[in-house]
């Protein structure tokens, strides 16, 4: 019977590992063929002509892919840095303080997060329009912050919510101000939630396309403006390499995120 019952639970767990083995290939395939394909010495990129590193060499000297990457980092770095200030701020004072309409406010933290992209990059350039702001970089870094502060607010409260409250109440027995209270006591205990929230906010930020689109100006183009005017003129190597350099980039920064993650529930 013990070698009965044995068989029946490896079947299932065949199929299983066969299911996800199927899910796996279909979520990751087209991530590889890119990445191959970004070393194709076929210009084409029809059929597999060789390995190159040509097109990466040819990303070295294309002026305006340099320009793009530094509009990009400008504008991931301030939203995150301002988003991360904001953030932390407002998930304080949802966690430890009491006034009318909190519930309403913390409700209206998941909008931005709800909201399909399109439906954002229009309400802000409609905004924007209204209040005869010029487009450019600075438009942009203010859209970010917008959609990113929301995720900042998630993280830090989850961190809080874990947070003894005795801690804090111990300080100010013991005479501290609230800014020692905060940078002694506080800070320490939700670092790892305002970590991992700034590192999620400079991964969405950079990748961002559809709200970016509606607010660049003229000669604002961030990387993924740059990959989307080059797919005008087809899907090459070129355009492979780049998206292969931002898919690097998003991984290196998602593990960092994922790590501080288990850092913060192991804590």
């Amino acid at each position: 019977m013990n070698h009965l019952g044995t068989g029946r639970s490896r079947g299932p767990n065949w199929i299983l590992r066969l299911h996800a083995l199927v899910v796996y290939a279909f979520l990751y395939a087209p991530i590889v063929v890119l990445v191959v394909f970004s070393f194709n010495a076929d210009h084409r990129n029809a059929v597999w002509k060789g390995f190159t590193l040509d097109w990466y060499v040819r990303l070295l000297n294309n002026e305006t892919v340099h320009r793009a990457v530094a509009n990009s980092l400008k504008v991931g770095l301030v939203a995150t840095l301002v988003a991360t200030v904001l953030g932390t701020m407002a998930a304080l004072a949802l966690s430890r303080h009491r006034f009318p309409g909190r519930g309403l406010v913390g409700g209206l933290v998941f909008i931005p997060l709800v909201v399909p992209e399109i439906v954002m990059g229009l309400s802000i350039l409609t905004f924007f329009l209204t209040v005869r702001q010029p487009l450019s970089l600075y438009t942009v870094m203010l859209a970010h912050i917008v959609f990113c502060v929301p995720y900042v607010i998630i993280t830090v409260r989850a961190r809080l919510a874990g947070m003894d409250p005795s801690l804090e109440e111990a300080a100010a027995d013991l005479g501290a101000t609230p800014w020692e209270t905060f940078r002694l006591v506080t800070l320490p205990q939700i670092l790892p939630g305002v970590v991992s929230g700034a590192l999620l906010c400079f991964t969405l930020s950079f990748d961002d396309f559809v709200i970016t689109f509606f607010t660049a100006g003229v000669g604002a183009n961030t990387l993924p403006l740059t990959v989307h005017s080059m797919l005008k003129f087809g899907v090459t190597p070129e355009i492979n390499a780049v998206s292969t350099l931002m898919l690097g980039c998003t991984m290196i920064t998602m593990a960092l995120y994922t790590w501080m993650e288990r850092q913060r529930s192991d804590g």
